[in-house]
């Protein structure tokens, strides 16, 4: 047992790893001092438990600046604590991954003034071989993007050998290709063509493809990868679209850049005011920056360690190989994950970890997510951090399914007063916080926006079979400005699968936009069911504010829901049980209707309970329910329509109103009540949104 008498040690950018760490900074006569490095550090404390000295917690305080790491620092079991590496009061240390470039020298490329630095001999050889493969770029703290056509917008597959438009969308949709024909013009012979990578973008994945071989004759595309989906453009009879990206040749805009890996050189084009001789250039060279890493099959944990107000910067973003041993095929690369980027790993990865923390943490400039309980983590917190600049997602959770080894679970984590934004800046599809199989987690009072797909994702089972992910609770959550058009079928709040015990509570969502369908506020996809869907606001959505598309017995009670571009309120799927009951929710249209089944009748009875609710179209006349479906060119099609009579004449909303509720400056997104809206009548409970997103520090739990 420890004495409980702490101990500290010290670790400095100036200091020396063969002095004691016992001094936060070197003695005058430089004979003692800090540490140099976190490795360092852990391995001091180490021997203090090995050797009976450690007598009780232990903080290790890092000064500011940067730490530059080749490879990510490794904890063990036996590196557990209770320890805190925590920043020196009033300091920014910064756990580095990238290589700094410098040596720029100013050239001229056609019309456009170009820098170009030429990596070091070993650092060359690296890139040429294939073992530094870096694929972004980070200038004065901000990241660069490679060349790529066309310059706005797509270019579209004129033909994809072996697949036929007609038909339905899912018909064979796992039977990716590695081929396909492209428009002439599109694809050229250009310079270190294997090095190019088209980036298909449909429905809800970026398929990333690097180009093999190109035949300028027959124009037939070739990839090193196969697509994970067939290559056409979602509910659309049409081929996939798709852009081209690190093209030399289309080095021709400030801010691009692009690695010569035959010579080892980096070219940029500047922005204005950029000083080659001033600025600070980084390059990722590890994907990974801190793993804690135990082994929870023997029972071996990392335990209790506190990482605090710390710095994570510059983990590569490459793309991972595999993924087709999934599909039965095995020795395949493929180009894609089937949702949410969910191949990538995190640049800070836990597996078999236990009570430890990420509090107050800045993580940025990162390649894939930032965050990763994989399997056997329990207890952790994620906590207060700021999470920006991603290729890929911010938190992800994934432990054993429900076939899978008991010990290999993932479940009561606490991930809450995050802020998550600007993501998927490489893997469009990654999410702000992907739960995959993981159960009793608090999703909570995070801020997330500006992703290109999903803000909170939650389940990883299509239909009803058993799952993992139950009792999660994701409540408070600020979530907004998701899609930008360029995804599809996503939603601010994601959920697969029977999950009893998972409450969506308190969340406030709007502005998500699709590409070519289903841009929804809460989204309760395959076999999503018993969940309890309560006192959320959710507005401003490209198709609707809320979205099942079948499950079971869920509970949608209490909510805001309102202008949503097609609909308001939507049911994918009617099937032989009550799909969801919507009771006391406040249902506000812009001359959209209030209900819509797609592809048949919601008829007698509409595959859910309805009564209870608040209706109301500030454009007029409430226009109650319809059925609509999507024609070739993804367009949304009426297919019928019932008035309010002839709604409730069906049995639903007998006890609902059709009234205006009064919320304060509704169209700026006020949704205050007064004290007489006939909402209340109801028994509709006003929203508090005091306390939505993350909270100060002295609040927090």
């Amino acid at each position: 047992m420890y004495e409980d008498k702490p101990q500290v040690l010290y670790v400095s950018p100036q200091g020396n790893d063969a002095w004691s760490g016992l001094l936060d900074e070197a003695n005058a006569e430089r004979t003692d001092g800090p540490l140099a490095t976190l490795e360092a550090a852990r391995d001091k404390v180490r021997s203090w438990k090995i050797s009976g000295r450690m007598t009780g917690p232990v903080t290790v305080y890092l000064r500011g600046g940067r730490y530059p790491l080749n490879r990510p620092v490794v904890f063990q079991p036996q590196d557990s604590g209770p320890i805190t590496y925590t920043a020196y009061p009033g300091e920014q240390p910064i756990l580095d991954a990238g290589r700094r470039i410098t040596g720029w020298r100013v050239e001229n490329h056609g019309d456009k003034t170009v820098w170009v630095a030429e990596l070091p001999r070993e650092s060359s050889r690296e890139v040429a071989a294939g073992k530094w493969l870096f694929t972004q770029l980070f200038v004065n703290g901000q990241r660069r993007v490679r060349p790529r056509l066309p310059k706005q917008g797509f270019y579209w597959m004129e033909d994809v050998p072996g697949l036929r438009l007609d038909g339905s969308f899912t018909g064979h949709f796992f039977e990716g290709t590695d081929t396909f024909i492209a428009a002439p013009g599109d694809v050229q012979a250009w310079r270190n063509l294997t090095d190019v990578e088209v980036v298909a973008v449909h429905y809800w994945i970026e398929e990333r493809m690097p180009i093999a071989t190109f035949d300028p004759v027959t124009r037939t595309v070739r990839s090193s990868r196969r697509s994970m989906f067939i290559l056409r453009d979602d509910v659309a009879s049409r081929y996939a679209k798709y852009y081209i990206e690190n093209v030399f040749e289309a080095l021709t805009e400030p801010g691009e850049w692009y690695l010569d890996r035959a010579t080892g050189m980096v070219y940029y084009i500047p922005l204005p005011g950029e000083d080659p001789a001033t600025a600070e250039v980084f390059a990722p060279c590890s994907e990974h920056i801190l793993m804690l890493t135990g082994d929870p099959d023997r029972e071996q944990y990392v335990e209790y360690l506190r990482f605090v107000g710390i710095g994570f910067e510059h983990s590569q973003g490459t793309l991972p190989p595999g993924g087709g041993e999934r599909f039965g095929l095995h020795g395949i690369d493929l180009a894609a994950s089937p949702q949410a980027a969910a191949h990538l790993s995190g640049a800070i990865r836990l597996e078999g970890a236990r009570y430890c923390a990420f509090e107050d943490c800045v993580m940025q400039h990162i390649g894939w997510y930032a965050v990763e309980l994989a399997a056997g983590c329990s207890g952790n917190r994620i906590v207060g951090n700021e999470i920006t600049d991603l290729g890929g997602g911010g938190i992800k959770l994934d432990g054993a399914d429900a076939d899978g080894p008991l010990a290999r679970r993932t479940g009561n984590n606490v991930i809450t007063d995050n802020h998550i934004y600007a993501g998927g800046r490489i893997f469009h599809s990654a999410v702000g916080v992907l739960s995959i199989h993981a159960f009793g987690n608090d999703i909570s009072h995070n801020h997330i926006h500006d992703f290109y797909y999903t803000g909170i994702s939650c389940g990883w089972v299509w239909g009803y079979a058993e799952n993992v992910s139950k009792n999660n609770r994701i409540e408070k959550n600020h979530i907004h400005d998701l899609g930008h058009g360029l995804l599809s079928d996503m939603g601010g709040i994601y959920t697969l699968g029977v999950q009893p015990g998972t409450v969506l509570r308190g969340n406030l969502i709007h502005d998500i936009e699709k590409a070519n369908y289903g841009g929804w506020c809460i989204y309760l996809d395959e076999g999503s069911s018993h969940i309890l869907v309560e006192g959320n606001i959710g507005f401003n959505a490209s198709t609707q504010a809320f979205n099942q598309h079948y499950g079971r017995e869920n509970i949608i009670r209490n909510n805001i829901w309102a202008f949503g571009d097609e609909t308001q309120i939507s049911l994918g799927r009617i099937e032989g049980h009550n799909s969801f009951t919507f009771e006391r929710n406040i249902v506000i249209g812009n001359g959209r209707p209030m209900f819509q089944g797609r592809s048949r009748p919601l008829g007698s009875p509409p595959g859910f309970w309805s009564d209870l609710n608040l209706f109301w179209d500030n454009g007029g006349d409430v226009q109650i329910a319809v059925t609509s479906t999507y024609d070739a060119q993804a367009q949304w099609q009426l297919v019928q329509a019932f008035s309010w009579d002839e709604w409730r004449s069906l049995g639903n909303d007998r006890h609902s109103l059709v009234a205006d509720p009064g919320l304060e400056a509704l169209q700026a997104g006020g949704f205050t009540l007064p004290p007489d809206s006939p909402a209340l009548e109801l028994g509709f409970q006003p929203i508090d949104l005091s306390d939505v997103g993350p909270r100060p520090k002295g609040q927090r739990l």
